[in-house]
């Protein structure tokens, strides 16, 4: 843009042909340069997004197009037209940066998509859509109101997380995705429901294809995941961090072509159902594939295109969902004798450095993204990435790993559930782009994943590694008791109350100056942090608690350094964390720490030998206490120490009444709980210095915590 000044920036931008379909920009820098051209470099670029998505509704022959589904699991494309100005409205108003709704029904009928959870989950309610020219109306509404918001607003940079101006990209980059799918809707629609527009044309260059051959990619460390002042908008999942050692593995040298699929589909692949899972075999009989959907027998193979149908380009890409691109590279297994399959995300990344890829900024692109060479693939020879093709461009490609989050991942408050109802191991990411992929997609950090029955313009390459492919954890605890132990372990502070797993073994520790340090048990571990904690010290920590719900997390932060859980802030209303061993600065003692599922009454004989026992907010909790106060010398060295934390809080629901030590009169006088442990600890153990109480914090929401006291007491092993 020329113009001096944001008034004169819209006032070009709305003079404009809003059927025209300029070149797609490129998402923006959101620092550095003065504030008046990136208030300008903004308004072009929303507007940009926002008129080629309009255009793209061009592609529909009449309105029967908008209103008949193009597929029965997902919404019409009426919907699609009018959920991402909605999404706009919403999130701005969520921000507080419109005062009021522009029209509060579309901003409800819009709101909210479809991401089924089968192939077979068929939604068959009824809408009462508003008519397209409604909704156009309403578009128009909504570019003015975002325009003049973007000239009025102000702007400091640079724009991050916390920046006002966040959601207004969010919303420009939120519709550059739906500008990809509402593609593959369209082109999924009947022929007649479409009809070709010069705007969006297909590439009509096609030869002979390619033979494939595997090239070796050296192992190599990657480091990927955005820092949080990344100069360049990213969604959620993008950030944080993740390092991966790769091992050297061959990857094809061009994405699977139509013609190298057609012998995968000459050879019976679709009817053997060795080469599929069981959930790919599922939907194979579902819906009766027998070849690529996008496939057209015509006394000849045809590709279908968005808007036509055209003899099939054997050297373009194939387009399948994951489970035919799995059952393919079974298919290629069996035939070479290699160990074919999908990559890795990490494999994709050590691809990526080993072709020297880099940010596709230039204009046009040296690869099939951003719309610059047409609106379809083209043969996978044509743009070269090092010794290899389309690394990035042309259609996506189905990765063998699920989405997962990175270390330090967080969701933002604007859009909490834009990726974390994907992390359920079912959903897939797709890397590298496709022809209409455009903004953040087309970015390296791009991190996009469907279910693996889902149709995008995605295929995929294949490699030969004799490395297993790595299952990141994806799962976030949801279940409640565990999530809130979760985050007492690991989570945040609350009231200035110090972390109660921590201190509880901060005093351990403190007790043991002096002493010997070579093995200690945490009975009653829960989650591990003190397990962790004392392994600080201790050569070895033993962590045993009766549910093997707790000891599944302590194992899980060992093994992987990190536990992922849904914290309740209200009601139904839930965030999303991740806590690193890292973060605690205990990522050095794993290897320390072992946990294993007992009952404190009723040990097994290997733990034994120890230098300290710590039992905290455990006696009250159990069946026999009186046994275990009994018998937890025979488990103790001598000179070894017994620590005890416990809020006394007696109750029948845990412990028979007739088995309680203290709370109740004796002899007509009060016996409290600490009376109780010297008469059974009094014979084997001797009190060191005065009982001590020690803070606990437990929150349950947002709103409600439970504040606590519990006692301390330090026992020291008599001599036998």
């Amino acid at each position: 843009m020329t113009s001096s000044s944001p008034e004169a920036t819209v006032s070009a931008i709305n003079s404009e042909s809003a059927h025209a379909r300029p070149a797609l920009l490129r998402t923006p820098r959101l620092d550095g340069g003065d504030t008046d051209s990136k208030r300008e470099e903004i308004a072009s670029y929303f507007v940009n997004t926002f008129d080629t998505y309009t255009s793209l509704f061009d592609c529909l022959a009449d309105d029967e197009g908008y209103f008949r589904k193009s597929i029965p699991l997902r919404h019409p494309l009426i919907f699609y037209l009018g959920h991402t100005a909605t999404f706009f409205v919403n999130k701005l108003v969520l921000a507080k940066l419109l005062p009021e709704r522009i029209d509060p029904h579309m901003e409800s009928v819009f709101a909210v998509g479809v991401d089924e959870m089968s192939w077979d989950d068929l939604n068959d309610d009824h809408y009462e859509w508003p008519s397209v020219s409604a909704v156009m109306d309403y578009r128009r509404k909504v570019r003015t109101a975002v325009l003049e918001l973007i000239e009025s607003l102000p702007l400091n940079l640079p724009i991050n997380w916390e920046s006002s101006w966040w959601p207004i990209v969010m919303g420009i980059e939120h519709e550059r995705i739906h500008l990809e799918t509402s593609s593959v809707l369209i082109r999924q629609h009947e022929l007649a429901r479409v009809k070709p527009q010069p705007a969006w044309a297909p590439i009509r260059e096609t030869g002979e294809a390619p033979e494939n051959e595997l090239i070796t990619v050296p192992a190599g460390t990657v480091r990927i995941g955005k820092d949080y002042d990344d100069a360049y908008y990213g969604w959620d999942n993008e950030y944080g961090s993740h390092q991966a050692d790769v091992a050297e593995f061959k990857a094809s040298q061009f994405l699977v072509s139509n013609q190298e699929f057609l012998a995968f589909v000459e050879a019976g692949g679709y009817q053997t159902d060795r080469y599929w899972s069981e959930e790919g075999a599922s939907w194979r009989e579902f819906a009766g594939a027998r070849h690529p959907t996008f496939w057209r027998w015509q006394n000849s193979w045809h590709l279908r295109l968005m808007t036509e149908e055209v003899e099939m380009p054997w050297d373009w890409p194939v387009e399948v969902n994951y489970h035919e691109a799995k059952a393919f590279c079974e298919w290629k297994r069996e035939e070479t004798g290699q160990p074919i399959r999908l990559p890795t995300e990490d494999e994709w990344y050590r691809l990526c450095d080993e072709a020297g890829v880099k940010e596709v900024d230039e204009n046009p692109a040296n690869a099939n993204l951003h719309l610059d060479h047409g609106a379809s693939s083209c043969a996978v020879t044509r743009f070269r990435h090092g010794q290899w093709f389309d690394v990035v461009g042309n259609v996506w490609q189905w990765m063998e790993t699920p989405t997962y989050p990175f270390d330090d991942f967080k969701v933002h408050p604007l859009y909490d559930d834009f990726t974390t109802p994907t992390f359920d191991g079912q959903h897939n990411l797709i890397k590298g782009g496709s022809w209409i992929s455009c903004g953040d997609e087309a970015r390296l950090a791009a991190r996009y994943a469907f279910r693996r029955h889902f149709f995008q313009h995605a295929g995929f390459r294949y490699i030969a590694s004799d490395a297993e492919a790595a299952q990141p954890n994806a799962y976030y605890e949801s279940d409640r008791l565990l999530a809130e132990y979760a985050e007492f372990h690991f989570g945040d502070n609350w009231f200035g109350v110090d972390n109660f797993p921590k201190a509880v073994a901060d005093i351990s520790l403190k007790a043991m100056e002096g002493r010997n340090t070579g093995k200690a048990l945490d009975l009653g571990c829960a989650c591990g942090r003190s397990s962790f904690e004392l392994a600080r010290v201790f050569d070895r920590v033993e962590g045993v608690d009766f549910s093997a719900n707790f000891i599944r997390l302590g194992v899980e932060m060992a093994e992987q350094g990190a536990v992922r859980y849904e914290r309740v802030e209200e009601a139904e209303l839930v965030s999303y964390h991740n806590r690193s061993l890292k973060e605690l600065a205990l990522e050095t003692v794993t290897d320390r720490v072992s946990f294993h599922q007992g009952d404190a009454c009723n040990l097994k004989p290997q733990y034994d030998g120890y230098d300290l026992v710590l039992a905290a907010n455990l006696i009250d909790r159990l069946y026999k206490p009186r046994l275990f106060l009994e018998i937890i010398h025979e488990r103790i060295n001598d000179g070894g120490v017994l620590v005890i934390a416990s809020p006394y809080t007696w109750l029948e629901e845990h412990t028979p009444r007739e088995e309680w030590i203290g709370g109740f009169k004796k002899d007509g006088e009060n016996h409290t709980t600490l009376d109780g442990l010297k008469e059974y600890l009094g014979k084997h153990f001797r009190l060191v210095g005065e009982p001590t109480k020690v803070p606990f914090v437990i929150r349950e929401t947002e709103h409600k915590f439970q504040h606590t006291l519990s006692e301390v007491t330090i026992w020291e092993r008599l001599p036998r």
